[in-house]
């Protein structure tokens, strides 16, 4: 599926950009859109889908996954397969970080997901990732935006799916609220393992 499309640079820098302007959120007309050459190579055999930068993370960094204990965690999980940062890139289903009056962090709404759509849409049209990885339930149900799709995290976790022409994995988020309530690290670790098998032996 990849392509060594010589304008793929001169597109990303348009698109960043272009996000970098957007002002679509009300809410978030403050933030800036955390979407840079940061994010990663956009030649990436793999792409994956966060759900919203955060206020001591990404939004501090400009690095997706990174600057807090969620980015932390989401290092090492990568690493125990081989992954490094160098060889995937890393986006979100809203691009600028979502915050409460109080300043702290919020789940995106579903209208600020509906806003940010075309440019997810875009930078997977852009990228052309053989595998696409979504870290949690609002950067799974965000794809449905693209291509509807019935998986869930509660039945389809860390399993292959088709969706888009590509191999799907869910997985769980890797924030430590989850680590204790929903996904211990144990079972992530094996979790990313199947991502290193798709990686290896790709589903087409």
């Amino acid at each position: 599926m990849q392509s060594s499309d010589p304008n793929r640079p001169v597109l990303f820098a348009e698109l960043i950009s272009e996000a970098a302007q957007c002002l679509r959120c009300p809410a978030m007309c403050e933030r800036a859109a955390v979407l840079s050459e940061l994010n990663g190579p956009v030649n990436a055999r793999v792409m994956f889908i966060g759900e919203a930068p955060g206020r001591k993370g990404a939004d501090r960094t400009r690095t997706p996954f990174s600057g807090d204990q969620s980015g932390k965690n989401f290092e090492r999980f990568i690493g125990s397969i081989g992954l490094d940062r160098s060889e995937i890139f890393i986006t979100s289903a809203a691009l600028c970080n979502p915050r409460s009056p109080t300043g702290a962090n919020r789940r995106p709404t579903a209208a600020e997901i509906r806003n940010c759509s075309d440019y997810l849409q875009r930078t997977i049209g852009l990228v052309n990732p053989e595998i696409v990885v979504t870290l949690g339930t609002a950067a799974l149900n965000a794809l449905k935006l693209i291509q509807d799709h019935e998986f869930t995290l509660q039945h389809d976790a860390a399993k292959l799916r088709l969706w888009n022409n590509r191999v799907l994995i869910p997985l769980y988020h890797p924030s430590p609220q989850v680590l204790i309530t929903s996904r211990k690290e144990p079972a992530q670790l094996r979790d990313y393992e199947v991502v290193a098998r798709a990686l290896r032996e790709p589903i087409r």
